[in-house]
């Protein structure tokens, strides 16, 4: 009995059964699917925003990433069997900044630091991927929406002024 769990926006979801499949659907964030066959592990995760202006958020991604190894190390997985695949980023929408790619240089950048082999990638373009990974085996099927029309951002209207711009405290 094949069993399916969805991940969404800053979760990620390791498992060690057989029947699982993990599924999550990208547009801009990124996913990476870690795994290690010999221990038969893996675990996927689902990243909105991997770096940030802001200091707080700067190490937003590189959480996010070992969190999920260190899941995967709990789980019996040896950090020198870890296999990567990578997915998602894309400018889904005109007018905005590419954050996107600065996902997919950021999941690029970590796994090539980090050593560990990215086997696979889909990153980039402008169409949603819906994945589903079966974490003991490393397999992954994945659908692309390959004629989604970038959405058009319009600027938003100005509101105007409430009240006479006196604060109260």
């Amino acid at each position: 009995m094949n069993r399916r769990a969805v991940i969404t926006q800053g979760e990620h979801l390791v498992s060690t059964d057989p029947d699982l499949t993990i599924s999550t659907l990208l547009g801009s964030c990124v996913a990476c699917c870690l795994w290690d066959a010999e221990m038969s592990v893996g675990g996927m995760n689902h990243m909105l925003l991997t770096r940030n202006q802001s200091t707080a958020d700067a190490f937003a991604g590189v959480n996010a990433m070992e969190l999920l190894i260190n899941d995967l190390l709990k789980q019996g997985a040896r950090r020198s069997h870890l296999q990567a695949k990578a997915f998602g980023g894309a400018q889904m929408v005109t007018g905005l900044s590419d954050i996107g790619s600065v996902n997919s240089a950021f999941i690029l950048d970590f796994l090539k630091v980090e050593g560990i082999p990215c086997l696979s990638q889909s990153l980039g373009g402008a169409s949603a991927r819906h994945l589903l990974f079966k974490p003991t085996d490393g397999t992954v099927k994945m659908k692309m929406q390959k004629d989604a029309a970038l959405a058009e951002l319009a600027p938003p209207a100005p509101t105007p002024p409430v009240g006479n711009g006196l604060e109260l405290f």
